[in-house]
Order: structure tokens, then C-alpha cells, then sequence
């Protein structure tokens, strides 16, 4: 059975987050994929970037939503 670098508790991890700021974790060693940018300073053991993302990302809503919920209703 092959384990894949995310369920490696030694690995490095870095914060990802796109445009609709949305976050996800990635090994360090890997290419950050197309649409997402790395959260400058963040980067260590799985369970410290999970920690960060638990406290930065409180609001699930992706941000195009959350704008537009806002102008609807600011529009009342």
C-alpha cells in the first residue's frame, strides 16, 4: 500500500490560497499548482499548517459569494 505526502506526519508543508481565498495545504517540495500562491512565512509540520489554516480560514464561503452576499444585502 502506498502512502501518499500528505498522510506523512514528517513532511513540510506549506499554506496555499486562490483568489476566491480559499486555503489548502501542500507538500513544499511540490510546484504550486496554477490559480493558487503560497502565504508568505507559512510553512512546517502538517499539524501546525492545519492549525493556521483552522485560524485564518473561519469563513467557508468562497469570496465571490461572501462579495456578492454583501451587495445584495447592502442593495435593501
Amino acid at each position: 500500500m502506498s502512502t501518499s505526502c500528505f498522510d506523512r506526519e514528517d513532511e513540510v508543508f506549506i499554506v496555499l490560497v486562490n483568489h476566491e481565498e480559499q486555503y489548502s495545504i501542500w507538500p513544499q517540495w511540490k510546484a504550486v499548482p496554477g490559480g493558487w500562491r503560497a502565504v508568505d512565512g507559512v510553512r512546517g509540520n502538517k499539524k501546525s499548517v492545519l492549525e493556521y489554516v483552522e485560524k485564518t480560514w473561519t469563513d467557508m464561503r468562497p469570496k465571490s459569494l461572501r462579495d456578492w452576499m454583501a451587495e445584495q444585502s447592502s442593495a435593501r
